[in-house]
C-alpha cells in the first residue's frame, strides 16, 4: 500500500511536467498549511498543429521551426512535423520510400530556425510533436502568399496546440467572404466537435455544424456559410469539442480586401487586450461577444506611443449576452503604433472581441486579423522573421515594463543578437528589432518580461506586391516553455486517516 501511495505521487509529478497535461495556473490549497512553492520546470513534450494553408494553385506556403533556448534541459530531444492523415500510411512505407516524401521543418536543435516551402493547393494540414530538449518554447509558423485572385494577400497562422475550446469573433458569411473552420485532430481516436455560430440577433440555429467527426491524425475545413441559411456579416464562431481535442483556425478570404487567419480570442475576461493594430491602417473594425446571460458594457480606449486615449465616438461599446457586436473605428491609429484595450464600465461581465484591419486604398487593400491575447507570462516567441518586413508590437495597459527581445541566429547562417526595451505604462512601442549578426535566411524572436507589466505582444509581417500592402499580424501569448510543478513529498498519515 505505500509502494502506490509513492507510485502515485511520483506518476502525478511527472505528468505535470508535459504539454497538454499540465495546468498553468497555480495549484488549490486548503487547510491550515499552503503547499511549498511550484518549481518552474521546462516542458518535455510539445503538440502543434497547422491548418492546410490555402486552396490557391498560386499559393507558395513557407514553414519556419523553431525552438528557442531554454536552461535546465538534457541533451536529448527530437521533434517531427507529419502531414496529416498520412501516419498510418508511413508505418506501411519502407525506409526508402520515407526518404523520398517531401520534408517539413523540424529543429535540430535549440537556437536556430529551420525552415522549408510547398506550393499550390494540395498542400496538406501538419502534426507535429517536439519532446526533450526541443520542446520547451517550440513554435511552428505558416506563412503563405497568394500573388492574385480571390483571397490574393499574405496569409500567417502560428501553428497551435490542441484545445477543446475555442471563440473567434470576427468571421463572416457575406457574399465577398469565404471563411473555414479548419480542425485538426492530433490523436489516434476521433475527435468530435461541435460548431456554433452567433450574428447580431443571438444564436444561429442550425444543426448542421453539431457532431462533426475528425478521423485520426487529420484535419477537417467546414465552410462556414453551409451552417446557415441567411449571409451574416459579423460572426462569432464557437467550437466545443465533445471528445478527443483538435486545434481550430478559421482561414477568412475576401473576395477584393484579401485576407488572413483568424486566430482563436483569448479566453473570455472582463478586460481584453488587443495589441498590434498597424500605425498606417485605414480601416478597423471591432467585433465582440458575451458569451453569457449578462450583458456587457465595455470601455474602448487606445493605448498610443505616448499613453491611453479614448476615440473620439467610440468611448464604449455594448455587447448584448449572446449576441454578436461590432463597430467600425475608422483610421483609429492615424499614423502611430496602437493596441486597442476593453475594459468593464463597471460591473465585470466577460466577452471576447477581435479586429480586423486593412491598410492600402482603392482595389489595393489588404486585410489582417488582431484577436485578444493573453500576457507575456514569461516568454513568447515569433518565427519567420525577415531582415525587411517585420513590426514588433509591445504594450503595457497597467504598468511600466521592462522586456528583453532576442533575434536568433538566421536559418542559413548568423549570429543571435539582444535588446532591452522599457514600454511606459498604457503605451504601445514598435520597437527597432535587433537584427542578427551576418543573417541569412529568417530568424526567430523572443520576447521575456524583465520586470513590471503585464505584457501583450504582436508581430506584423509586410510584403508589398504590385502596389498591395501584403501583411498578415500573429499575437504572441506565452510560449508555455515552462510549467508550475507543484512540490510533492511522502505522507503517509493519509493512510491513518
Amino acid at each position: 500500500m505505500n509502494r502506490t501511495t509513492v507510485s502515485l505521487i511520483a506518476g502525478v509529478t511527472a505528468l505535470a511536467a508535459v504539454t497538454g497535461f499540465a495546468s498553468m495556473s497555480e495549484p488549490q490549497v486548503s487547510g491550515e498549511e499552503t503547499a511549498k512553492a511550484a518549481a518552474e520546470l521546462p516542458v518535455e513534450r510539445t503538440s502543434l498543429l497547422c491548418p492546410a494553408p490555402s486552396s490557391s494553385d498560386l499559393a507558395e506556403t513557407a514553414y519556419t521551426s523553431f525552438t528557442p533556448v531554454t536552461g535546465g534541459v538534457g541533451a536529448d530531444g527530437r521533434a517531427a512535423l507529419t502531414a496529416a492523415g498520412e501516419q498510418d500510411e508511413q508505418d506501411e512505407k519502407d525506409e526508402k520510400e520515407k526518404k523520398k516524401e517531401k520534408p517539413f521543418p523540424a529543429p535540430k536543435e535549440p537556437g536556430k530556425p529551420v525552415t522549408s516551402e510547398t506550393s499550390g493547393a494540395e498542400s496538406p494540414a501538419l502534426v507535429g510533436t517536439a519532446e526533450g530538449r526541443l520542446a520547451p518554447g517550440w513554435t511552428v509558423q505558416q506563412t503563405t502568399e497568394v500573388e492574385a485572385g480571390s483571397g490574393r494577400g499574405l496569409f500567417g497562422t502560428a501553428c497551435s496546440a490542441p484545445d477543446t475550446d475555442f471563440w473567434f469573433p470576427g468571421a463572416s458569411t457575406a457574399k465577398e467572404r469565404t471563411d473555414y473552420a479548419h480542425l485538426t485532430n492530433p490523436d489516434d481516436s476521433a475527435a468530435v466537435a461541435d460548431i456554433e455560430l452567433y450574428g447580431e440577433d443571438g444564436a444561429l440555429k442550425s444543426t448542421v455544424g453539431e457532431g462533426i467527426k475528425i478521423p485520426p491524425h487529420s484535419s477537417e475545413a467546414v465552410l462556414l456559410s453551409t451552417l446557415m441559411d441567411e449571409p451574416q456579416a459579423d460572426l462569432t464562431v464557437h467550437v466545443t469539442v465533445r471528445s478527443g481535442r483538435v486545434a481550430a483556425a478559421v482561414e477568412a478570404v475576401d473576395d477584393t480586401l484579401g485576407g488572413d487567419w483568424l486566430a482563436p480570442s483569448a479566453a473570455p475576461a472582463g478586460s481584453l487586450v488587443l495589441p498590434g493594430v498597424p500605425e498606417d491602417a485605414t480601416s478597423v473594425r471591432l467585433v465582440a461577444f458575451a458569451p453569457g446571460d449578462t450583458d456587457a458594457d465595455l470601455k474602448v480606449r487606445l493605448a498610443s506611443p505616448t499613453g491611453t486615449i479614448t476615440p473620439a465616438g467610440h468611448e464604449t461599446l455594448h455587447v448584448k449576452a449572446g449576441m454578436t457586436a461590432a463597430v467600425d473605428l475608422g483610421d483609429l491609429t492615424r499614423g502611430e503604433a496602437g493596441s486597442l484595450v476593453l475594459a468593464p464600465t463597471g460591473r465585470s461581465t466577460p466577452v471576447v472581441a477581435a479586429l480586423r484591419v486593412v491598410r492600402g486604398k482603392g482595389d489595393s487593400q489588404e486585410t489582417a486579423f488582431i484577436p485578444a491575447t493573453a500576457a507575456v507570462d514569461a516568454r513568447a516567441t515569433a518565427a519567420d522573421n525577415r531582415s525587411e518586413g517585420s513590426t514588433l508590437s509591445l504594450v503595457a495597459p497597467g504598468r511600466a515594463a521592462k522586456v528583453k527581445v532576442t533575434a536568433s541566429a538566421g536559418s542559413d547562417g548568423g549570429t543571435a543578437a539582444t535588446k532591452s526595451y522599457t514600454i511606459g505604462r498604457g503605451t504601445t512601442q514598435n520597437v527597432r528589432l535587433p537584427v542578427p549578426g551576418g543573417l541569412k535566411g529568417t530568424y526567430a524572436l523572443t520576447v521575456e518580461v524583465l520586470s513590471g507589466g503585464p505584457v501583450h505582444a504582436a508581430r506584423m509581417l509586410e510584403a508589398a506586391r504590385d502596389g498591395v500592402p501584403m501583411f498578415t499580424v500573429q499575437t504572441l501569448p506565452d510560449d508555455r516553455g515552462t510549467v508550475k510543478v507543484p512540490e510533492a513529498e511522502q505522507d503517509l498519515s493519509v493512510l491513518m486517516k
